[in-house]
């Protein structure tokens, strides 16, 4: 007998892997273990090279301008939550990266300071959320960004609202 846990172990975490391009119920990318999350998450920005959490999501960088960022991020089962509709804290979490690359225009340091999400619709394991973040304010080294998530046929998920602050600090391995 061995000390590994068997596949439907609801204490052992799922296998992450990249997203594929199969309906919900073909989908057997799980099947596969993806050996560097950061080597598929978009970005050449050292600060996306970094995210593993975004990575590990699945999320696709799309766009990535100063002020603007666009990520998309397919819905797996994993993603659920115990009403089979995708948890809102990776509804959240899709967002804030996009939040994330949007306030990070240059070397400095930008974190959220604040961030407040209204949810409007459900989404399902198959479905592609989109999170397209925009500046709305920049004041000093304060900002406002407002993110939309949307699903594949265009249809509003979620609204989201961040607030950044532009620390003083170098990111690591900046010296």
């Amino acid at each position: 007998m061995t000390d590994a846990a068997p596949p439907d172990d609801p204490e052992r975490p799922p296998t992450i892997t990249p997203p594929t391009p199969v309906h919900a119920e073909e989908d057997h990318s799980h099947d596969v273990p993806r050996p560097d999350p950061a080597a598929w998450f978009a970005g050449e920005r050292e600060m996306l090279r970094r995210d593993n959490a975004s990575a590990a999501l699945g999320m696709v960088v799309e766009r990535d301008e100063p002020g603007e960022a666009v990520v998309s991020m397919r819905v797996r089962d994993d993603m659920l939550n115990g009403f089979a509709i995708t948890h809102g804290g990776l509804v959240f979490t899709l967002a804030d990266t996009a939040f994330a690359i949007a306030c990070n225009e240059d070397d400095g340091v930008t974190v959220a300071a604040g961030a407040d999400i209204a949810f409007l619709a459900a989404t399902r394991v198959g479905q592609t959320l989109t999170a397209h973040a925009r500046r709305r304010a920049l004041v000093g080294r304060a900002g406002l960004y407002d993110v939309t998530i949307t699903d594949e046929t265009g249809a509003l998920v979620a609204e989201f609202r961040g607030r950044s602050l532009t620390t003083r600090r170098s990111a690591p391995g900046d010296g």
